[in-house]
């Protein structure tokens, strides 16, 4: 038997988990409030900073690239006897940067804070995981984790829109200043609860680098990253696909991406259970198993209705956000001995960013030489069940 289910017991009752996880989940649904909403401050920003759309849009360029490459050389340069530290500096790093964005006096300046507050984003949400499994029992890491990942995309869901209709209200600098809120009181509330971390081993820069030589790691970042090309990169094309089965017809996108979020929540609360139940990378299977036949289902659903498209987007959304739970366990599993678990999630959450960025790419290209969008969403389908066939191996191991 593997590692993934030999820690896996019964249990009779299951004990609430440690508040800190809580906490952090606080902090995690600030960071993706963060990740999504300068997409819709963008109109605004342009305007009070006398800027192109095209200009404005770089912020968010800023905050992912900063996101996906600079945390992971961070959490790489980090002592091994920082993890406390270095998650509650990262967590004060986000929350400062949002407030410093909500104050720059130019757009230099904004720019600047945006890419200080992806870095700060990406290194809280690895040691974020990596604490709420190591606070945790081990019967409830994947319980844990989940939370986390709820909370980011409860951020996504419910938090973006939230911002955006108070921005609306009192300027798009109020929305940054919800953000960095939330993120100081999940700082305070950890300042007061997050108890002294395990210091990871002390091993050399060279060595921690030296888990991309890792079968199993690039494994598990492989099927990451074609499942971000699936599901991620899919998402950025949900209104041409609409307006595709609507032949025409005025329909707002609103519901359909509610549907996707709402699902991602669902997905992420009801992954915990089973993955403290059920070998990480079996589960992992089943997963891409429902991502790769939602996304077969839209074009099968759009020839029908628009409105048919809600169910496969929904399963779609909660396939897509809960995969990262088991994802995540794999990675802490194998690494646990050298120590670096929390590295291989910031190179994970890299492989998210660009797998979102090679689908978005990909899609468009495809567009551009006129192919069908259904096939656009079949594409998607294909790519999915490369990872589950990628996977197979692993959960047979298992």
């Amino acid at each position: 038997m593997s590692d993934y289910s030999s820690s896996r017991t019964p249990v009779s009752a299951v004990a609430a988990l440690p508040a800190t996880v809580y906490l952090i989940a606080i902090g995690a649904f600030a960071l993706g409030m963060a990740s999504y909403v300068t997409a819709g401050l963008m109109p605004m920003i342009a305007g009070a900073f006398s800027v192109s759309l095209a200009m404005a849009a770089q912020l968010v360029t800023a905050f992912t690239l900063a996101y996906g490459l600079g945390s992971p050389l961070a959490v790489a340069l980090l002592p091994a006897r920082a993890q406390r530290s270095g998650l509650l500096t990262a967590l004060a790093m986000f929350v400062l940067a949002n407030g410093a964005s909500a104050l720059a006096p130019g757009f230099s300046s904004l720019l600047a804070w945006r890419a200080i507050a992806g870095i700060g984003a990406g290194v809280y949400l690895a040691l974020g995981i990596a604490a709420a499994a190591g606070v945790s029992a081990p019967r409830q890491r994947g319980k844990a984790i989940a939370l986390i990942m709820g909370g980011m995309a409860g951020g996504t869901v419910l938090g973006v829109p939230l911002s955006l209709l108070l921005a609306q209200q009192l300027g798009w600098t109020a929305a940054l200043w919800l953000v960095a809120i939330l993120g100081g009181l999940a700082l305070a509330g950890l300042l007061w609860q997050l108890p002294a971390l395990p210091a990871a081993p002390a091993i050399s820069l060279r060595r921690k680098l030296a888990l991309l030589a890792d079968g199993q790691v690039l494994a598990i970042l492989l099927v990451s990253l074609l499942a971000a090309i699936a599901s991620l990169g899919m998402y950025t094309f949900i209104a041409p696909l609409l307006a595709w089965s609507a032949q025409g017809a005025a329909m707002s996108v609103t519901p359909f991406l509610w549907a996707w979020g709402v699902g991602g929540i669902v997905g992420s609360v009801l992954v915990g259970p089973w993955a403290d139940k059920v070998a990480a990378p079996k589960l992992t299977c089943v997963i891409l198993l429902l991502l790769a036949l939602a996304l077969c289902a839209l074009p099968l659903a759009a020839r029908w209705s628009a409105w048919l498209m809600l169910a496969p987007i929904a399963l779609w959304g909660a396939a897509g956000w809960a995969l990262q739970v088991p994802q995540n366990q794999q990675l802490l599993a194998v690494r646990a001995r050298q120590g670096d678990g929390n590295l291989a999630i910031a190179l994970n959450e890299s492989a998210l960013y660009l797998g979102s960025a090679i689908g978005a790419a990909m899609g468009a290209v495809l567009l551009l030489l006129n192919w069908p969008m259904w096939l656009l969403a079949a594409g998607a389908a294909a790519v999915a069940a490369a990872a589950l066939l990628l996977q197979l191996p692993v959960a047979r191991r298992s």
